[in-house]
């Protein structure tokens, strides 16, 4: 990496309410943490406009906030073309946003589109939940993992950012 270059992280699943900011707040906690911040650009997105100009949902909100992360100013949009060259790595939640991605990159983008559960190996499945229809368990379990994978992520930039 360049000096001062930063590395710019999209988090995606489908509304962009539940679990792609969870993943947001996440990250970017245990990225403070880690004294990364000042090198990321970290963002979250929705394959789809249902939910645009809309916070989190509430319940993704109070799980967070009972774990100290505050998604309350974030506000969900719409995945764009643009995204595909402003960010490097953009990780979808599941299959089908890991489709609807592949179906809308541009074809010279270099961005990186993983599933974001490819950095945490040991949990034995690429598709983070989508807990909006089920109970609040659901939103523990997202939480759960994807500090998880974000750890995983982390340790992988904090590497490369060595270098």
């Amino acid at each position: 990496m360049k000096d001062k270059e930063t590395i710019g992280i999209l988090f995606v699943c489908m509304g962009n309410i539940c679990r792609s900011p969870t993943a947001e707040g996440v990250f970017r906690r245990l990225a403070d943490e880690r004294g990364l911040s000042p090198y990321l650009r970290v963002d979250s997105a929705g394959t789809h406009a249902y939910h645009v100009g809309e916070a989190p949902d509430l319940r993704s909100r109070k799980a967070a906030l009972a774990r100290g992360i505050d998604l309350s100013l974030l506000r969900a949009r719409r995945v764009d073309h643009g995204d595909f060259y402003h960010f490097h790595h953009i990780l979808a939640m599941d299959a089908s946003n890991y489709a609807d991605l592949m179906e809308m990159r541009p074809p010279d983008s270099e961005a990186s589109v993983k599933y974001f559960l490819d950095y945490a190996p040991h949990l034995s499945t690429r598709e983070v939940p989508d807990p909006y229809y089920g109970g609040v368990n659901g939103f523990e379990r997202v939480l759960d993992m994807v500090e998880d994978a974000s750890k995983g992520l982390l340790d992988e930039l904090q590497d490369l950012l060595r270098r």
